[in-house]
C-alpha cells in the first residue's frame, strides 16, 4: 500500500468507531487506505470494511481482503450504495477524513497547489467536467465575492472578484492565478493564497453540499448504537458536522416535537473536538489544523 497520505488522528478516530471485531465500517475517504488497513486489522472473518474515493488514484492503494469492498464514488451516495448491499441500516461505524489528501497536493497536474505550475484544474474527481479553469472563465464579480467570502474569508473578497473576472482571460494556469493574487494580497502571501485555493477547490467540488448529502445518508445507514467519526479542517466542514451531531439539521436547532420534547439523532462524545498532539503535528504538519468529532446514533 502507497503512503502517499499519513492518516490524521488514527488511533483517536478508529477509538471513535467502537470497534468490534464482527462489525460493518464504512470509511468513505479511503485515500491511502491508512485508516482503512487498520479498521480491517481489527475485523475477523465475519466483520466488513466498505471503502469510498472518487479520485482514480486510490486504487492502487487497494490491498485484496474478503473483508473489504471498493467503492469508487463520491461519498455523497453511501446510503445508495449501502442499500445495494442491504445495509442500510445495519452499520456499526462510518469514518469521514475530509480534506485533500497529501497526495492530491502533491501531484502538479491536479491543480490543487499554488506552489506547482500546473492547468487550473482542482477537481477531486477527474471525470467531472467542471474545473477550476471553467469557475474562472464563468463566474461573476458577485458569485466570486461570495466563495472568497464564505469559503475562504478573504478580506478583500470584492477587489479580488473584480480583478479576477477582469483578467480572467489572461489566467489559465496557478502561477499566472498567483502572479495577480501577488499584486492583491493582503497579509502574507502564503495565507492569502490558500484562504482563494481554499475557496475555489470547495466551490468547484461543492464541498460543503456534498459533505451535508454525505452526513444525512451516514445518518440513514448506521444501526442504532452506531458511531459517526469524523475529522474535518477548517471551520466551515466542523460547523456542519458539529451542528449535525448536536441537533440532526446544519443549521444547529434543536426540533420539539409535539409534546416539547427534543428530538436527537445522536448522542455527541466529544464536546470539544479531538485535535492532533503536538507530537503528531511535528511528525505531520498538514494533521495542525484537523479536528475530530464523535457521536452515536441514538
Amino acid at each position: 500500500m502507497q503512503e502517499y497520505h499519513i492518516p490524521v488522528l488514527l488511533e483517536e478516530s478508529l477509538a471513535g468507531l467502537g470497534i468490534v471485531s464482527h462489525g460493518t465500517y464504512v470509511d468513505v475517504t479511503f485515500g491511502a487506505g491508512g485508516h482503512s488497513k487498520s479498521i480491517l486489522n481489527k475485523l475477523d472473518a465475519k466483520g466488513h470494511l466498505y471503502g469510498f474515493d472518487q479520485d482514480e488514484d486510490a486504487v492502487a492503494n487497494i490491498e485484496a481482503s474478503d473483508q473489504f469492498t471498493f467503492i469508487a464514488s463520491n461519498f455523497k451516495y453511501l446510503d445508495r450504495f449501502m442499500r445495494y448491499y442491504d445495509k442500510l441500516g445495519k452499520v456499526d461505524g462510518v469514518l469521514a477524513d475530509l480534506g485533500v489528501s497529501s497526495h492530491q497536493f502533491d501531484i502538479p497536474e491536479r491543480g490543487f497547489s499554488y506552489r506547482f505550475d500546473a492547468k487550473l484544474d482542482m477537481r477531486m474527481d477527474v471525470a467531472q467536467e467542471f474545473s477550476a479553469l471553467d469557475l474562472l472563465a464563468t463566474y461573476n464579480e458577485q458569485q466570486w465575492v461570495g466563495i472568497l467570502s464564505e469559503y475562504g474569508e478573504v478580506r478583500n473578497s470584492k477587489t479580488l472578484a473584480r480583478a479576477l473576472v477582469r483578467n480572467r482571460h489572461k489566467i489559465k494556469t496557478t502561477f499566472e492565478l498567483n502572479e495577480l493574487l501577488s499584486e492583491m494580497r493582503i497579509g502574507p502571501e502564503y495565507k492569502y493564497f490558500a484562504k482563494v485555493y481554499q475557496a475555489i477547490r470547495i466551490e468547484v467540488n461543492d464541498e460543503i453540499g456534498v459533505l451535508q448529502e454525505m452526513l444525512s445518508a451516514a445518518l440513514e445507514v448506521l444501526r442504532p448504537g452506531g458511531w459517526l467519526s469524523v475529522i474535518s479542517y477548517h471551520s466551515l466542514e466542523d460547523r456542519q458536522v458539529k451542528n449535525f451531531m448536536k441537533s440532526g439539521n446544519f443549521e444547529g436547532e434543536l426540533v420539539q416535537d409535539d409534546f416539547g420534547r427534543v428530538e436527537l439523532a445522536f448522542k455527541v462524545k466529544t464536546k470539544k473536538p479531538i485535535l492532533p498532539s503536538k507530537e503528531e503535528v511535528v511528525r505531520n504538519t498538514r494533521s495542525k489544523s484537523a479536528k475530530l468529532r464523535v457521536a452515536q446514533k441514538l
